[in-house]
């Protein structure tokens, strides 16, 4: 379960049990602050709209409702109070989904009652949002030391330059990661990167995994979990080289890494290989901090034209191949933060170059699309929640990649990709 910060002397408590949370009680630990709230169950659609008031003002710097524990105002203590399970997570996700704008992304996790009727308490975790602040009823909301108050105007410009400063050094370092191509003058195909930072981790926080002996047998293991997942859509399965393909260990500057044949251990091209291995390099890098970047040479290929061979060959994009290998990234984020306990929020970039004038593979129809790419590079970013990571991987990939998928004409062809997991 997610821990629940209660205060500085308790940052990470974890109920399990109605117990635990009557003993929590019983010490005096429950008060509301700017991290938590007390709520009963919402009943009416004023409720849901209160609720959905203080889910935006968590977003800003996270927080936990704990539904089922209630005020006494008269003794101004804290009391159980029970409340039916029975479809209340699917409501609290829902009113976070409906009516928050930009809609958010929350976690809920139950613990029963000892009378067994079907009663208890919902615990939800609203991580700190990416793209806070959130909106309801053309109003943001914020959180003060106990209670929620509608932001003023200096407050929203603040927080929405905040971002932007974020998503500015994203940038940065997917401009940096595309500045030192590996393959920058070697061939003519378009590549992919992908890059990725938790934005309030330690400088050393997967330093459990690249400082350790085994440090290899474990992000190889990570990676087999990624490729297997079954939530990617089967409809993106089949492109190669994907993250499996990138075996050989490496040590790097503050971190680790692994890549196919394609690449020496200095990160410089290797050129003594077969021709498959010198156009599919893949590299997956993951730092001390945290960082991951994925690079792919093969997000382009040549391709004869069936009805005109004298023209020799077009390069032609893999557009699903963003697509696919995007959602391996967001995947690979998701086991890291698992792996090192890090519950926080990551900023991603997605990045390609040598764009200009190509248009997408149209596979074995042998009829590309006419819709050609105007500009040499794409760049983008956003952030993205640990929930997000776990249940709405489409809905950043379309962030990440949309503009580039609408450009080509494409974004339909992948909608299964795109959105929310059933």
């Amino acid at each position: 379960m997610t821990s629940i910060y209660l205060s500085s002397d308790n940052p990470r408590w974890v109920p399990r049990t109605e117990d635990d949370l009557q003993a929590a009680i019983d010490g005096g630990l429950f008060e509301e602050n700017h991290h938590l709230d007390l709520k009963k169950a919402p009943g009416t659609k004023s409720d849901n709209k209160e609720l959905a008031r203080d889910l935006a003002s968590f977003a800003i710097d996270g927080g936990t409702l704990v539904i089922g524990v209630q005020e006494n105002k008269d003794s101004r203590t804290f009391e159980l109070s029970p409340q039916p399970l029975n479809g209340l997570p699917e409501k609290i996700e829902s009113v976070a989904r409906t009516i928050p704008d930009p809609p958010l992304t929350v976690i809920t996790e139950e613990i029963t009652s000892k009378a067994a009727d079907g009663t208890g308490y919902l615990i939800v975790h609203i991580p700190a949002s990416p793209v806070a602040p959130h909106m309801v009823d053309n109003k943001y909301y914020g959180r003060g030391d106990k209670t929620k108050y509608q932001l003023g105007d200096a407050e929203v410009v603040t927080l929405h330059a905040r971002r932007r400063s974020a998503e500015a050094d994203t940038l940065t370092l997917l401009r940096t990661e595309m500045d030192n191509d590996p393959l920058r003058n070697v061939d003519d195909q378009s590549h992919l990167f992908l890059v990725a930072r938790p934005t309030a981790a330690r400088r050393d926080v997967c330093l459990p995994i690249t400082g350790a002996p085994d440090w290899q047998t474990r992000l190889t293991g990570l990676v087999a979990k990624a490729q297997g997942a079954e939530a990617v859509p089967a409809m993106l399965a089949g492109f190669r080289p994907d993250i499996e393909d990138a075996y050989q260990p490496h040590r790097r500057a503050r971190g680790v890494a692994l890549s196919s044949s394609g690449l020496n251990p200095d990160r410089t091209y290797a050129r003594e290989q077969s021709e498959w291995a010198r156009v599919a390099v893949i590299e997956l890098q993951l730092f001390e901090d945290g960082g991951l970047r994925l690079y792919v040479s093969r997000l382009s290929a040549g391709v004869p034209s069936r009805y005109r061979p004298e023209e020799g060959e077009e390069q032609q994009l893999f557009d699903g191949a963003a697509v696919l290998l995007t959602w391996r990234v967001l995947e690979l984020m998701r086991l890291v933060s698992e792996e090192v306990g890090y519950h926080g929020n990551w900023a991603i970039g997605a990045g390609a170059n040598r764009l200009h004038g190509r248009r997408r593979y149209a596979g074995q129809s042998g009829f590309p699309t006419d819709d050609r790419y105007s500009d040499d590079t794409y760049e983008e970013t956003t952030g993205a929640t640990l929930a997000e990571l776990r249940d709405q991987p489409g809905a950043v990939t379309r962030r990440l990649l949309g503009p580039l998928l609408r450009s080509l004409g494409s974004e339909a062809l992948f909608a299964g990709a795109l959105g929310d997991r059933p």
